[in-house]
């Protein structure tokens, strides 16, 4: 396998997956994965094997038992993803841009269109309870490839009027969503993701706050809002907003600085001192991976129960981690009624 990259080739904080050949015995051959961090740190590894079969799987008079066309199955590869981490399935909007234009979302926030997003995601959080948290910024979705993105837009579509009901969708300007997995493979990165995400929710918005306050109450043209902002920094922005509009950031609602946050409600538990608690949870993690299907059904209609609740509050620092154990551990606990 060879790979080329344009220089810089990896940040500090990528993640990455590595594979090579250990060895072959005759039609087995022997892999070795390993993930590693931007500094070369190897975080896991996994070994595999793989068999080869006996005869070419394509051949030009090959013919299956039911008709000669079914060779083209081999060509269906299965899509796996490591046991035991984090996957984080984030679906985006496609084009996303026009179809704003087209219906006439408000900048920098149409809090219409956060709603149908957290609407959305709730039902799929609903339909599929192995989900154990979604974090909404814009157009973009996380841990909500095929089922769950099929699910959310068959959703989205449907409360359209809901949310928009003077404009009704017409083709072509239909929503549409694509989806991909990543693995992480521990919780402290998974949170560093989480956080990540919503500090550049705080970034985005605060820069598009600002470019469209310039351009619709200072009368600036797009093109000479962005060549001012270029190379500010968020002090300036706000100095920017308070100064010349009156606008103190601070005061604009949490749902458009921090995102939206979707997860199951139980009782909230105190907070926890630092230290430790991570450590119990991830091994939770592990050691109850292959859990059998009877427990695995049992924790379904467990988390069925729970309410699906919307909150914008920091994710980032461990309270709302440690009050809400559950979201970690993967076991459901007393809904608020439980008394």
């Amino acid at each position: 396998m060879s790979l080329c990259y344009h220089a810089p080739v990896f940040a500090p904080s990528d993640i990455l997956l590595r594979s090579r050949l250990i060895r072959r015995e005759g039609r087995k051959w022997f892999t070795e994965a390993e993930i590693v961090d931007g500094a070369g740190t190897v975080l896991t590894t996994a070994e595999s094997m793989w068999v080869t079969a006996k005869q070419p799987i394509i051949r030009g008079t090959h013919k299956m038992a039911n008709s000669k066309y079914e060779y083209v199955k081999a060509f269906e590869q299965p899509d796996i993803l490591l046991p035991n981490t984090w996957i984080v399935v984030r679906i985006d909007g496609r084009g996303f841009h026009k179809l704003t234009d087209r219906y006439g979302f408000k900048k920098p926030n149409d809090r219409r269109a956060l709603d149908l997003m957290n609407a959305a995601a709730v039902e799929v959080m609903k339909d599929l309870p192995d989900i154990c948290i979604a974090y909404g910024i814009s157009d973009e979705y996380r841990k909500l490839v095929t089922t769950i993105v099929s699910t959310f837009t068959a959703h989205y579509v449907y409360q359209w009027g809901t949310y928009f009901p003077d404009t009704p969708l017409q083709p072509p300007h239909l929503p549409s969503f694509d989806g991909r997995a990543v693995v992480y493979p521990n919780t402290r990165i998974f949170r560093d993701y989480m956080s990540w995400r919503q500090v550049d929710c705080h970034i985005n918005n605060l820069y598009n706050t600002t470019f469209w306050t310039m351009v619709q109450q200072g009368g600036m043209s797009n093109t000479d809002a962005e060549q001012e902002l270029k190379g500010t920094v968020s002090s300036d922005k706000n100095e920017i907003l308070f100064k010349r509009f009156g606008i103190n950031y601070n005061n604009e609602e949490e749902i458009y600085k921090k995102g939206s946050v979707l997860y199951r409600q139980y009782q909230l538990e105190e907070a926890k001192p630092a230290g430790g608690k991570v450590a119990e949870q991830e091994e939770y993690t592990t050691q109850d991976a292959n859990v059998s299907r009877s427990q695995q059904e049992k924790l379904k209609k467990l988390r069925r129960k729970a309410q699906v609740v919307v909150e914008h509050v920091d994710i980032i620092k461990d309270e709302f981690w440690e009050r809400r154990p559950w979201i970690i551990s993967g076991k459901p606990g007393k809904l608020p009624t439980d008394v």
